[in-house]
């Protein structure tokens, strides 16, 4: 009996690899604009910020996916490189936080295999999907590494979003360092200067409310992640915080 069971278990995960790959061999193009339309994607949006939200965690939905999207494209696209290079960062911005629904703890890892599948199954070619789950397994400074120009242009979209409006907390007695730190920026952008192969976060901060010495303390790693993915993309990265370059 418990071998017949188990022979039943090994073909119905069988028969789901074989979807799978039956789905991917009806590769299409997909689009930012279809990854949107997917109501899994949706609800992992969503239901993962409301789980962040109760954890206390700044905010990571549209606002924040959104924007991390539009960034890594622009990255690309200034730099030249081909449009479906550009859109498959755009994608991989949009998809980068939705492991957050399964756990804030290694996110990029559980939300490149949610993409993976996700996006094998919406008919992406393999080795758009490879491209795409690699770089939201790489983006968090705890372990990520710019293996390819997507996961490169991510690192440096999601890393330069600090900004006061994703603060959540409203008691600023309250507030821990993230919440000073992001509540401190009033303007964050990324400039990419194709001439002089230049990729430059500029912010500026209320040092009232943060110290500069105070915001190192916690994004060194970030910038130094941003860095090596800027490098990746043959650029040199720069950091500009109330007007003096700091990096």
């Amino acid at each position: 009996m418990h071998d017949r069971v188990g022979k039943s278990y090994s073909i119905l995960h069988l028969n789901k690899f074989l979807y799978v790959v039956n789905r991917s061999e009806e590769s299409v193009s997909i689009t930012l604009e279809d990854v949107k339309q997917n109501p899994v994607v949706d609800a992992c949006i969503r239901k993962g910020n409301e789980y962040l939200g109760v954890m206390g965690f700044t905010e990571h939905s549209y606002r924040h996916i959104n924007l991390v999207s539009s960034i890594a494209r622009n990255i690309l696209e200034k730099l030249g490189r081909p449009q479906r290079e550009c859109e498959l960062a755009a994608i991989a911005g949009y998809l980068h936080d939705i492991g957050n629904v399964i756990s804030r703890n290694d996110h990029g890892i559980s939300g490149a295999n949610i993409a993976f599948t996700l996006l094998l199954n919406m008919g992406m070619p393999p080795e758009e999907v490879c491209t795409v789950a690699s770089a939201i397994a790489n983006h968090e400074e705890q372990y990520g590494y710019p293996v390819n120009s997507v996961a490169a242009a991510l690192i440096v979209a999601d890393k330069s979003d600090v900004h006061r409006s994703r603060v959540r907390n409203q008691d600023f007695a309250t507030f821990d360092i993230h919440d000073r730190v992001n509540y401190a920026a009033s303007h964050a952008f990324v400039y990419v200067n194709d001439d002089r192969r230049t990729i430059t976060m500029e912010l500026s901060i209320d040092i009232e409310i943060c110290p500069v010495m105070e915001y190192f303390e916690i994004f060194l790693t970030r910038m130094m992640l941003c860095r090596r993915a800027a490098n990746y993309l043959g650029c040199n990265f720069e950091l500009v915080i109330n007007g003096a370059k700091l990096l």
